[in-house]
Order: structure tokens, then C-alpha cells, then sequence
């Protein structure tokens, strides 16, 4: 089993579902964004370079998407805390992912990793 899968597989439910359907969600997004488990997380990257993340934040229990070059997210719903880089989205509900602002998000940044 690879790195990355192991990483996947170590989650409880139900956190692992979603990060397995935000894995497939993401990768789908386009071609270009590959995946790789660094720093212990799963990193997506296009052309090399390091582009959104997901994990747990440990405060709020709640799993995450991460934005790198969070400074270019304009969407409240990101928040940097004390990160001078990244933002993240926080999933609060279960029960409804909030994949059209990550979609939104992606293709919107998507031009600048080109």
C-alpha cells in the first residue's frame, strides 16, 4: 500500500469518507493536479508546486481544506488564523460539503500554478 493510501486508511469515520471524497473530488477538478503525502497530510500540486491540502484542525475537530497561496482566496469562509501563507476552509457540517466553493476556489487559482 502506498504512502498516501496508508494516510487515508489510518482515519476514523467519519472523517476518512470525506477525505476519500474530497481526494476523488479534487483530482477530478483537472488533469493537472496531482497528489503526494507531505509534512504527514495529503498535498495536492499542479506543475510541481504545492496548491491545496487537506487535514484535521486540532482545536476545532473538524477536518479541512488548505489553500497555499491562501493570500489569493478572497472568500471569508477561508480563514489564515495565525498562518502568513495559507488559509483553510473548515468542513462544519457533515452533511454538506462545501464543494462548489472549493470548485470555485481551484479553477479560480488554478491560472496561476500554470
Amino acid at each position: 500500500m502506498k504512502a498516501i493510501d496508508e494516510f487515508y486508511h489510518r482515519q476514523p469515520e467519519p472523517q476518512r469518507a470525506y477525505f476519500l471524497f474530497l481526494r476523488e473530488f479534487i483530482l477530478g477538478i483537472d488533469p493537472l493536479i496531482n497528489e503526494s503525502l507531505k509534512y504527514g497530510m495529503p498535498f495536492f500540486s499542479v506543475n510541481g508546486k504545492m496548491f491545496c491540502y487537506l487535514w484535521f484542525h486540532k482545536k476545532y475537530r473538524l477536518p479541512y481544506f488548505g489553500i497555499v497561496e491562501g493570500t489569493l482566496v478572497c472568500d471569508d469562509d477561508f480563514i489564515a488564523e495565525k498562518r502568513a501563507r495559507m488559509k483553510i476552509l473548515l468542513i462544519e457540517s457533515y452533511d454538506d460539503l462545501p464543494l462548489g466553493k472549493i470548485q470555485t476556489t481551484i479553477t479560480a487559482l488554478l491560472p496561476h500554478y500554470i
